[in-house]
């Protein structure tokens, strides 16, 4: 039940606001004068506080600066523009001139209420994003993430192109949120487009907008406007679309009489992809002149198996992260799954150590994280395996052998998983590699 506070120095107008705002399920306390609404406790107590402007003693206007987290409605017999300006710019969450209709009143009441109740909602939702994914300062303290950490202040406050590059997994998309989060458009939108979810035929619409016969459909470019695009595996971004965002980038005007809004958008584009660019550049597969413009500061992110003891913090954290999520009572894990942790090459880097983490919370029965739950399948990858490989074949090649050596023994939701790619990217690749998914036996 919402508390209202009403101060109004007329005992009949008090007495009947009261009386309609307990019909309507509130509890209602009153005052004649401000002085004698602080006498009676604390006014930042209140959910919403109605005053009248006119009171004896002081304004109506100084609750605003009494109890500035608690909304209030200024009502007054002297309705003029003047004054229902004043009250707003002081403040107020509304106005309502004397004599005003009782409907009028508890529907004003009511739109407040929830309003406050929107603003508590994100800033509780805000709260838990920040706690989730700690983007003012990322997890773990070695080298490589001192190092990162150190450029994303030092970069973020610019408007720089970044280009963030890493293995599948290794929260690429998390360094391009705190970019975005410290820098002077934190108050903007945050967009983020996989290049590689969309069809190609779409793609351009998508991000930049499509001319329809009666307007202009908006894409995700006018979408950021004054924030962040984050583009994430530019990699696969087609050659036409590659062309469309260079001339973004460069600020170039059209001439020919369209309506794509390509010039002046005031958008920040931070890129991101798990693919070798320069070598797409040699093979004619990605613009040149697009890469340069897009790595004015690039960002490499290390791979899990390279950043030591951070795969334990992160274990640690995620695992405080998923029971909370599900609901469940403090878990440790066990030495032994700690060493296990520790011991595995990680793949699919902090991606499959989440995933890990978490169905070991699902699956577990008591307050111990044990290595059977965290199902590591030694089978995937060892240090000796699948980094040389990586070294030693190019992207399809690795491809092809790791899913032809493990598909007979891992569903696609596995494979997928193991090379740190999504189930729709997995099944595009096989259609584009002609690795078709074999048939079950019977």
């Amino acid at each position: 039940m919402n508390h209202l506070l009403i101060i109004e120095d007329e005992p009949v107008i008090r007495g009947a606001l009261r009386r309609l705002l307990e019909r309507h399920g509130h509890q209602v306390s009153e005052a004649d004068s401000v002085e004698n609404a602080q006498a009676a406790g604390n006014l930042g107590g209140y959910n919403l506080i109605i005053t009248d402007l006119r009171l004896p003693g002081v304004s109506g206007n100084t609750v605003l600066e009494l109890a500035p987290e608690v909304p209030v409605i200024i009502m007054t017999s002297y309705a003029t523009v003047t004054s229902a300006v004043d009250a707003m710019k002081s403040g107020a969450a509304d106005y309502i001139a004397k004599p005003f209709d009782h409907d009028e009143m508890v529907m004003l009441v009511d739109k407040v209420l929830r309003e406050k109740q929107k603003e508590r909602r994100a800033a509780a939702l805000q709260t838990d994003v920040d706690q989730a994914y700690p983007v003012a300062g990322m997890i773990g303290r070695s080298a490589a993430m001192s190092e990162l950490c150190a450029r994303i202040q030092k970069v973020a406050p610019t408007d720089a192109t970044v280009l963030i590059t890493g293995e599948s997994g290794t929260g690429k998309e998390l360094v391009a949120r705190a970019l975005h989060k410290h820098s002077r458009r934190n108050n903007a939108p945050f967009v983020a487009f996989n290049c590689a979810a969309v069809p190609e035929q779409a793609i351009e619409a998508e991000l930049f907008g499509q001319n329809l016969p009666d307007h202009f459909r908006p894409g995700l470019m006018q979408s950021a406007e004054s924030g962040t695009l984050f583009l994430d595996e530019i990699g696969e971004l087609p050659m036409a679309a590659q062309a469309r965002l260079l001339r973004v980038l460069q600020g170039s005007e059209h001439d020919d009489g369209d309506q794509r809004q390509d010039k002046g958008t005031n958008v920040r584009i931070l890129a991101a992809t798990h693919r070798d660019l320069r070598k797409l550049v040699q093979e004619n597969a990605f613009r040149s002149d697009l890469y340069f413009r897009l790595r004015v500061v690039e960002m490499s992110l290390p791979a899990l198996r390279d950043r030591g003891d951070d795969v334990i913090e992160l274990a640690v954290f995620l695992l405080d992260k998923a029971r909370k999520q599900l609901g469940r009572s403090p878990l440790k894990l066990s030495r032994e799954a700690l060493d296990a942790i520790r011991r595995y090459h990680w793949p699919g880097n902090v991606r499959e150590l989440s995933n890990a983490i978490e169905r070991a919370v699902i699956l577990c029965e008591d307050d111990v994280i044990t290595p059977d739950l965290l199902a590591i399948d030694h089978r995937v990858t060892s240090a000796s395996t699948a980094a040389d490989l990586k070294d030693k074949l190019s992207l399809e090649e690795y491809f092809r052998v790791f899913v032809l050596e493990h598909q007979d023994q891992m569903t696609e939701t596995e494979l997928a998983q193991a090379l740190g790619i999504s189930r729709k990217t997995l099944w595009e690749r096989r259609q584009r590699f002609g690795l078709p998914r074999p048939k079950k036996r019977n």
